[in-house]
């Protein structure tokens, strides 16, 4: 299991690097024009500033291991709103540019957050147990 999280965590943090390198270098107008699509969409400024910095800890702190589980659960609620905002714009499926990818997407960081760091992690997770104590949570 170690090793299938060490390369679900590459994987994770590989396509993050993909989607900030479309919107830095292959998207016509770059970061503004993605955030103004999604401002113009409705949506308030503070959303693209979470997505940015939800892919940019995808793409800096996956593939080394920092963290990895907090930063998959960090990036859950982007992926509920990009299938949200497909969903309602496209559908649900991706040969349409639909809700499909983002909810796979999902699915891959939930399951990142569930079995946690894998091998060779920089800086591991502490489990949920460890956590809990700290904050005074007992189960």
């Amino acid at each position: 299991m170690r090793l299938g999280s060490l390369l679900l965590r590459l994987l994770i943090g590989v396509l993050f690097i993909a989607h900030l390198y479309w919107k830095l270098a292959v998207l016509p107008g770059g970061v503004e024009v993605w955030w103004g699509n999604l401002v113009k969409a409705g949506y308030p400024p503070f959303v693209p500033a979470y997505v940015l910095s939800a892919e940019v800890a995808g793409a800096l702190l996956m593939i080394p291991g920092v963290l990895s589980r907090y930063v998959a659960l960090y990036a859950l609620p982007m992926m509920v709103g990009a299938a949200q905002f497909w969903l309602v714009r496209k559908g649900f499926y991706f040969t349409n540019g639909g809700a499909e990818l983002p909810l796979v997407w999902l699915a891959l960081l939930g399951i990142q957050v569930v079995i946690g760091d894998g091998a060779c992690a920089l800086v591991r997770s502490p489990d949920w147990r460890s956590l809990a104590g700290r904050l005074g949570v007992t189960a």
